[in-house]
């Protein structure tokens, strides 16, 4: 990513976290929710977590949370959900490339809509495989290289533009395949969540256990 358009990117989010109300709505995401309660709480790590109601939702369920997101408008709308909940998590603004956590250091990691650029996205997936310990777990969820065509009919749904910032079954396999699959799915949704993920839609799912 250069330098211009990680700029742009930032600003993109500020805008839109720094609007009223909140962009995705305060409740977690479903999959996300269900996929979470089959677990024992631990550390996670939430990337691209946004105004925070993923990682809300987790520290509610007695997770440590750790979350990250590049926007700073972001991060003020999670620590007022937070509060909200009575709850406490950790929010890093920044660059997930530019941070280095300690190797296996992450009960799980939850990825929900994290749709970074193309030309970095495997990179990342490896990277945050990295920070998982043995037997910990990915939570995955965001829209499928199909999922373009239901954009074109409802813009309402969301997403982004760029198929090459979109998802395969094939791709998530070779990302993390360090990893037991216990679902990976490509399936039709539809989305009710906040001002931005309205319609249907095509998505990826995928929850992997570290071997």
């Amino acid at each position: 990513m250069n330098q211009e358009w990680d700029t742009a990117y930032k600003a993109r989010w500020d805008e839109r976290y720094g609007e009223d109300g909140y962009a995705y709505g305060k409740e977690p995401n479903q999959f996300f929710k269900e996929s979470l309660l089959k677990f024992e709480p631990g550390s996670i790590l939430m990337p691209a977590d946004g105004e925070g109601r993923n990682g809300v939702f987790a520290a509610i369920k007695g997770w440590q949370v750790t979350s990250l997101d590049l926007s700073e408008e972001g991060k003020e709308k999670t620590l007022q959900l937070a509060k909200e909940n009575n709850v406490q998590l950790d929010f890093i603004v920044g660059d997930l490339e530019a941070l280095d956590f300690e190797k296996e250091s992450f009960d799980a990691v939850g990825l929900i809509y994290a749709h970074f650029s193309a030309a970095k996205k495997s990179k990342l997936h490896k990277q945050l495989a990295n920070y998982i310990k043995k037997d910990g777990l990915v939570i995955f969820e965001a829209f499928s290289k199909k999922h373009l065509s239901y954009k074109q009919n409802d813009p309402k749904v969301g997403g982004p533009n760029d198929l090459d910032m979109l998802f395969s079954e094939e791709e998530i396999k070779a990302d993390f395949k360090g990893f037991e699959i216990l679902l990976l799915e490509e399936t039709e949704i539809y989305l009710s969540e906040g001002k931005y993920h309205n319609g249907k839609g095509s998505v990826i799912r995928f929850v992997g256990r570290k071997k």
